[in-house]
């Protein structure tokens, strides 16, 4: 199992610069072979291989003028951006055969200088090393100082050298690791009901209040955007003001992924199963409740439980989103009308009394219990999500809205 280590980085003014030369090396030689390969399906050409296109973009490019400063980085970061553009276009190419599950994904587009995100990937080939003293020697970069957290389970097979919006850098280490993570058995199992008000509702009756950060920090954004809109365009505390603005920004979306990450942790050591809503977060983007739903992020938590499970040696389940798990009573299995948000308990036929939400994971973890034999092997095929952050991609289509019934959005 491959699994991303991500740590901060402090590269001085030298490193700096010649950091932002492999950035923009890196975006030319991207641009470049996707205009080769539009021209050439224009002119009704054959699709450039992948060898013609590193010959004619890298090889022969740096013998002329015009790109001879090519060169001066590392030949392993250009050819890592000829290979996020294969990536681009094999998941194009997917989507639009149907052999790409998940949302249609758009052709690959030209990258900008002001992307918000800068990154560049160093593998084996380049020969990266991780010194004894604790810094990361990357060829015509140097020796960057990194901030350790924890120690790398295995040799880290590439790493990313990422600049964010917020001016910071980190590197994201790739390592395997083994079936060593395996965690002791335990009894429960449990299902999620994921909400707005209360972030998840267990099938045990527990609640966990939903913290939102963005809203909490609403006031100081909304004066540090103020303060941007007054600066003048292109001066110098304009561009102050933008970096303020990127780091407050950065500093919720850090605050909510510790939190996330420390509250999966807890529930995957816990729990022998877990089963959650296959929600649909984009369409519920799309609604009047966007602000909430994103400041939620349910997506990174599932993902965060998905990949823990399998780390863990547990068992993770998605319910289909169109199961009833609000409407349907976890005693007797009637399935009733569709209810009203601010419904917030309902009484059954059968005697039951039921809260919406616990009713909800009770009958998500019975679902997803259903869906595996006693052996804990998966009995009808399950859901396959795309996978998220693929390199410049971007979705064409939203799924269908209809995923908000069934969960507590107030």
């Amino acid at each position: 199992m491959q699994l991303r280590y991500n740590f901060r980085v402090t590269p001085d003014a030298a490193q700096r610069t010649a950091l932002a030369q492999a950035f923009g090396c890196a975006r030319v030689v991207f641009n470049d072979a996707l205009r080769l390969r539009q021209q050439a399906r224009e002119a009704g050409e054959k699709y450039v291989s992948d060898g013609d296109l590193s010959r004619r973009i890298i090889t022969e490019a740096k013998a002329t003028a015009e790109r001879a400063w090519l060169g001066e980085v590392s030949a392993v970061v250009l050819q890592q951006a000829l290979a996020d553009l294969n990536t681009a276009y094999r998941n194009f190419f997917a989507s639009i055969s149907g052999k790409r599950k998940g949302r249609k994904v758009a052709p690959p587009r030209y990258r900008s200088r002001k992307d918000n995100r800068q990154a560049v990937r160093f593998t084996k080939n380049s020969r990266f090393k991780v010194l004894d003293n604790g810094r990361l020697r990357l060829r015509k970069i140097g020796d960057l100082a990194v901030r350790w957290s924890r120690t790398l389970p295995s040799d880290p097979s590439s790493v990313t050298i990422i600049k964010d919006a917020a001016g910071r850098y980190s590197a994201s280490f790739v390592v395997t690791i083994g079936e060593d993570e395996t965690l002791p058995p335990v009894e429960p199992e449990i299902g999620i009901d994921l909400g707005l008000t209360h972030f998840a509702v267990m099938s045990d009756g527990s609640k966990v209040t939903a913290p939102k950060f963005l809203r909490r920090a609403a006031r100081k954004l909304k004066r540090l955007q103020q303060a941007l809109s007054r600066k003048t365009k292109g001066s110098n505390r304009r561009k102050k003001a933008v970096m303020q603005v990127a780091r407050a920004h950065a500093r919720v979306a850090d605050t909510r992924r510790d939190w996330q990450h420390k509250l999966s942790t807890a529930i995957i050591r816990d729990n022998q199963a877990v089963y959650v809503e296959d929600l649909c977060v984009v369409g519920l983007g799309r609604t009047r409740l966007a602000k909430s739903v994103h400041d939620a992020g349910w997506a990174s938590f599932t993902s965060m439980l998905e990949y823990k499970a399998a780390r863990s040696g547990r068992r993770f389940g998605r319910v289909d989103r169109w199961f009833p798990s609000t409407r349907m009573c976890s005693g007797c299995g009637r399935i009733n009308h569709k209810m009203a948000l601010n419904v917030r308990e309902w009484d059954c036929p059968c005697g039951s009394h039921h809260n919406r939400d616990v009713n909800a994971a009770i009958n998500i973890k019975a679902a997803g219990q259903a869906d595996f034999n006693d052996r804990g092997a998966q009995v009808r095929p399950g859901l396959v999500p795309a996978p998220r952050g693929e390199a410049v991609t971007h979705p064409d289509v939203a799924c269908s809205t209809r995923s908000v019934e069934g969960t507590s959005v107030l």
